[in-house]
């Protein structure tokens, strides 16, 4: 894991984070500026850039991300939520390991902002 990494220092317990669920794969927790009444982030334990970064190897981590994700959803009483990856500064990625923002509580507008 990269020492300057922040989610690599959060899965090392360097920073605090409001965990919400904990494995030895992945760990999701609330985002610090939240853009929704439920946001929250759930990451590989595993350092990857981003999306892109992602092989064939990790589609198994992957697809853990999208179960957790929707598992903790549920729990916050959210069923409807959007699902995000950002891919690159370009795309609005400012931390750069993979991480999986779900958002939800309010009605969510197509295109986004």
């Amino acid at each position: 894991m990269p020492d300057n990494c922040l989610f690599c220092k959060i899965v090392r317990g360097e920073i605090p984070a409001n965990k919400l669920y904990e494995d030895d794969d992945v760990l999701a927790f609330r985002d610090i500026a939240p853009q929704a009444p439920v946001h929250f982030l759930v990451i590989p334990k595993k350092h990857l850039s981003g999306p892109s970064a992602v092989t064939a190897e990790d589609e198994p981590m992957v697809g853990k991300l999208l179960r957790v994700g929707n598992e903790i959803a549920l729990k916050e009483g959210t069923p409807h939520y959007r699902v995000v990856f950002n891919n690159g500064a370009q795309a609005g990625q400012t931390v750069f390991h993979l991480h999986m923002h779900i958002l939800g509580g309010r009605n969510m507008a197509w295109p986004p902002g």
